[in-house]
């Protein structure tokens, strides 16, 4: 079980949004890049996803370039999981390879606030908002998802399993 409050955004919140590719030049490290995570939608994300935030977004979440760096910081940055009405496949992907689980819900952003308490249960695809006594489903996570992400990742997964 995953919880924590929603920071909500609308659609189309592309990988430039969520990780200013001024910032790939200057570090690598992952806790220096979370600092600088949607900074230009939200400057004060950083502080707000400190414990473990969940994003609410709308269509087309990750759009634009493949950079992993961006589900990276979300991650590092506190973030426990997305949700949204859609995702771009390539952030999907690398959020899922990085251990950042990422929930397709349809109505998720019309039926979430910014603030509201949510439970989400990466194994059922429930999704609970406290704040409003609402129950929603997601697309449920297939087995192997769930263990690259119970792994902490697709490295550590391979890791796990002898793979090199």
């Amino acid at each position: 079980m995953i919880s924590g409050k929603a920071i909500k955004y609308g659609n189309n919140v592309n990988t430039d949004v969520i990780l200013p590719g001024k910032y790939l030049i200057l570090t690598l490290d992952p806790m220096e890049l979370a600092k600088h995570a949607m900074e230009g939608l939200d400057p004060l994300f950083f502080r707000k996803a400190q414990g473990g935030a969940i994003i609410v977004a709308g269509r087309n979440f990750g759009c634009g370039s493949s950079r992993e760096e961006a589900p990276l910081a979300l991650k590092h940055a506190g973030v426990s999981c997305v949700l949204a009405e859609s995702f771009a496949r390539i952030f999907y992907r690398n959020a899922i390879n990085l251990g950042l689980p990422v929930l397709e819900c349809s109505g998720v952003s019309g039926k979430v606030e910014d603030g509201d308490e949510l439970v989400v249960n990466l194994g059922t695809g429930t999704i609970k908002n406290r704040s409003k006594n609402l129950t929603l489903r997601a697309t449920q996570l297939p087995e192997f998802v769930m263990e690259i992400l119970g792994d902490g990742g697709l490295i550590e997964h391979l890791r796990k399993r002898g793979l090199k």
